[in-house]
């Protein structure tokens, strides 16, 4: 019998469908040349960090005593630097939030880590609207919460409120969404976003409880076509953000990020304090010293979005001009499509059989779909195209040839 855990084999043993595509990627590049290879399977930003970033880090560096730059601080993060974060944030939304309403963390998932074990007690439930990032089941699970889970609205893909008011129970702690959405794209509208609170409201009121939304927020910064994102606790009195700069500076490796306790949350000061706390004991201890410094003096700073935009653009024009249904990505840097005959892992398969790697949207608890990461080289793409039409030829055969005969 092995002697690691019974859920890290079971981990183990469905490994994250996502990374084992990017292995699968590396291992065609192996064999026929990476230039033969068209993955679009990890979001991993392929845009560089702005300029500032570099500077700022080499001036730091320069300068500042190395002691307080490579030194433990609070576990909550440098003050001076919570307190720009949140003259940042009452700048864009017209708050008034102070430095010991926010905790720096390593990254959005540090940030739903440690409030997740902040609030959660064994058997409590987490709602959550399908699609959803996969990993959001093992940060539940952490903390011996349930996952329970709204399936997706495939008409508009955002959260089916009927369908949510059904889930509610008096187990129910906290109600997870993601907008823009991984890997929908969508943005959920401020209507929804009302309309979702009503629907808390009432629950807290039948189950006499607290019903905490978290607002996970990593794509904030990446909308196209003057989508705007709803500021969720200006609809939500009840909500906490979790925001990372993996995507909005390009610094995913960096692991820096956010979590905002308004105090329009109950209990709002020993909610923040259990999360600093957690903070420390969940490992995380705080946020990365040297990228904190270099974030109090980017915080205006932005990646050229202009890129994933004009990738959009040609994905999910050709990938329609060849006949498959796109969700209409207003957010992120996910394309989702539906695979032709409704199984998204057949379809996956027949993708990688021209070299071309997407992601199966059952690992997102939305079957029939799959998931295509447009934040790759727009030469990528270019070069892709003949394997994408010759899927294509494969899907729909003749009538992909009539429609061309005919146009």
């Amino acid at each position: 019998m092995s002697y690691i855990s019974e859920s890290m084999c079971q981990l183990l043993q469905s490994n994250s469908v996502i990374r084992e595509m990017f292995e699968e990627g590396n291992r065609l590049a192996v064999e026929y040349g990476r230039e033969q290879v068209y993955d679009y399977s990890l979001g991993n930003p392929n845009v560089p960090a702005p300029e500032a970033v570099r500077y700022a880090a080499e001036e730091i560096l320069e300068h500042e005593d190395p002691r307080l730059i490579h030194g433990y601080m609070s576990n909550a993060g440098f003050p001076e630097v919570r307190r720009a974060v949140a003259e940042s944030l009452n700048e864009r939304f017209q708050t008034a939030y102070t430095e010991k309403q926010l905790i720096m963390t390593a990254g959005a998932a540090a940030g739903l880590n440690i409030l997740l074990k902040a609030i959660l007690n064994p058997g409590d439930e987490v709602i959550v609207f399908a699609p959803f990032f996969s990993e959001y089941r093992n940060y539940v699970g952490n903390y011996g919460g349930k996952l329970v889970v709204v399936p997706a609205d495939t008409e508009s893909f955002q959260p089916d409120l009927a369908a949510f008011s059904g889930a509610l129970s008096a187990r129910t702690k906290a109600v997870l969404i993601n907008t823009p959405n991984n890997p929908a794209g969508v943005v959920y509208t401020a209507e929804t976003l009302r309309r979702l609170n009503a629907l808390i409201e009432e629950g807290e009121r039948r189950f006499r409880s607290v019903i905490l939304t978290i607002s996970d927020e990593p794509y904030r910064e990446l909308v196209y076509d003057g989508a705007e994102v709803p500021w969720v606790p200006a609809l939500i009195p009840h909500a906490v953000v979790v925001y990372s700069y993996s995507k909005s500076l390009s610094l995913p490796g960096e692991r820096i990020g956010w979590l905002l306790v308004p105090d329009t949350v109950p209990e709002a000061e020993a909610l923040a304090e259990a999360a600093t706390v957690a903070n420390r004991i969940c490992g995380f201890v705080n946020a990365p010293s040297l990228i904190q410094r270099v974030l109090m003096r980017c915080l205006h700073e932005r990646a050229d979005v202009a890129a994933y935009d004009r990738n959009r653009k040609l994905l999910y024009g050709v990938m329609s001009e060849l006949g498959f249904y796109c969700v209409p990505p207003q957010g992120a840097f996910y394309l989702l499509v539906k695979a032709p005959d409704g199984d998204d892992r057949n379809f996956a398969a027949l993708c990688k059989k021209y070299h071309v790697l997407v992601v199966p949207c059952s690992s997102f608890a939305c079957p029939g779909y799959v998931r295509m990461a447009y934040c790759v080289s727009h030469r990528m793409i270019e070069c892709s195209l003949p394997a994408l039409r010759a899927i294509a030829e494969e899907c729909f055969g003749s009538a992909l040839r009539a429609s061309r005969s005919s146009s």
